[in-house]
């Protein structure tokens, strides 16, 4: 038995809902409700962050997917529509090339198929050395206001503060393990480009996390993209009406 610990709501057409780093499932609580009356919702916490404990110093990417997929199986969810945001897009193209046709569609929620350039992986080394020195709250009181457009951050100085202590449930053990996976992944471009599936992409003008350049270099793989302009990393707070509708129009259509 797989040690996944997710909430789901709904029936029909399974969709997973992937967390980012220093999130936790109940991140998509509102998706969920909402995506719950057509489908049938799954948004598990990866390991080391919420409920769900690692078990191992170190992680990667491919093992998560194995894991996911075995936790799948578990829950007898076929064919489901994976969308994943940030590491959790990560994660869902890890599950794509994983499980190849299996997938139904996928989705990348501000995230990226490309690996990190040198520049940011010498920021993950950063940020590993800063953990380990200061530990998560203090991490997670610095990390997760930038993510937010410097534009939308008083406005929304409530859900920021909900999402740090969203962000204080991850483990320092998690957090390390997947600071290193993420910037040890391999690039995905040709596994996302292969899938013959249907595949969206989210992507904010103003997000510091995964630059629009970048996402802009890959448009040509998805079948679904979409710019949010103004918009940080965290588009399903920050613009959370259009989101919601960009990826239920995506499930309607699959289904």
């Amino acid at each position: 038995m797989s040690s996944i610990h997710f909430f789901e709501k709904g029936s029909g057409q399974p969709v997973v809902l992937i967390h980012g780093f220093c999130e936790i499932g109940a991140m998509w609580n509102h998706f969920a409700e909402e995506l719950s009356h057509d489908f049938r919702i799954l948004c598990p916490d990866l390991p080391g962050f919420g409920k769900t404990s690692l078990t191992q110093a170190h992680i990667t990417l491919e093992e998560v997917a194995v894991l996911l997929e075995e936790w799948l199986e578990e829950n007898s969810v076929e064919s489901p529509i994976v969308i994943g945001h940030s590491l959790g897009g990560y994660v869902a193209l890890a599950m794509l090339e994983l499980m190849g046709n299996r997938i139904k569609g996928i989705g990348l929620f501000h995230s990226t198929s490309f690996a990190d350039d040198t520049e940011k992986k010498a920021m993950r080394n950063r940020a590993i050395q800063f953990l380990k020195k200061n530990g998560v709250d203090k991490f997670v009181t610095s990390f997760v206001p930038p993510l937010f457009s410097e534009g939308h951050r008083i406005s929304f100085e409530k859900e920021i503060d909900q999402a740090i202590e969203q962000a204080k449930q991850s483990s320092l053990e998690g957090l390390v393990a997947f600071t290193e996976a993420m910037r040890d992944r391999k690039d995905r471009l040709e596994v996302l480009k292969n899938f013959h599936g249907p595949k969206l992409m989210i992507a904010g003008t103003e997000d510091g996390a995964v630059k629009i350049d970048a996402s802009r270099r890959q448009k040509e793989a998805f079948t679904d993209y979409f710019e949010l302009e103004g918009t940080g990393h965290m588009g399903m707070i920050e613009d959370k009406d259009r989101t919601l509708e960009m990826v239920r129009t995506f499930c309607e259509k699959i289904q």
